[in-house]
């Protein structure tokens, strides 16, 4: 069956539809809040309580073709909602496992995803959700200002100033023009 039945079956109350809606997202909206949230943990309980409110508010879904936006603006809603009230503790320490498997990655690719991570956790939350949902799960801006639900300007503008926050924090700027013999810049 296709999605928007699978919506319009569980607007009516159907669980086993909902489970096949939510099964099929939420790997995809777990990717996002831990990108998002940067914890694993976290990004879980994100998407369990975006799924929990789609539940609960599914019946006032006005386009049920709609319903993958809309999931993906509950999901960073809630990513919002849990890194706000997680700034609110006063004292929060990160664990990493100490028995995890090394995995090496030959090339450069792993410095290049620590670096491009690094930059990315340095951003604020919103700002973060931007990059994350162009980026990482290529919607387009005006798909991504629906999901927030705000101006595609602003989204923009956003999205803007969160790369050059990035580019900020790798330390890469556009290579300024070198000097050639004779006094001259190139």
């Amino acid at each position: 069956m296709d999605q928007r039945g699978l919506v319009e079956r569980a607007r009516g109350g159907d669980h086993d539809a909902f489970t096949v809606l939510a099964r099929d997202s939420a790997t995809r909206l777990e990717r996002a809040a831990r990108l998002i949230l940067r914890d694993p943990e976290l990004a879980r309980d994100a998407v369990q309580e975006a799924l929990i409110r789609a539940w609960r508010d599914l019946r006032g879904l006005r386009d049920p073709d709609r319903f993958d936006a809309w999931l993906h603006r509950l999901t960073v809603n809630a990513c919002l909602d849990i890194a706000r009230r997680r700034r609110r503790r006063v004292i929060e320490v990160a664990l990493d496992p100490i028995d995890a498997p090394v995995t090496v990655d030959p090339g450069h690719a792993v410095a290049d995803r620590e670096v491009v991570d690094a930059a990315l956790r340095r951003l604020d939350e919103s700002g973060r959700a931007i990059v994350v949902l162009h980026y990482y799960l290529g919607m387009s801006l005006t798909d991504v200002a629906a999901t927030l639900g705000i101006p595609t300007g602003t989204v923009k503008s956003r999205l803007h100033r969160a790369l050059c926050e990035m580019r900020d924090a790798v330390g890469t700027e556009p290579p300024s023009p070198s000097p050639i013999p004779g006094g001259q810049v190139a």
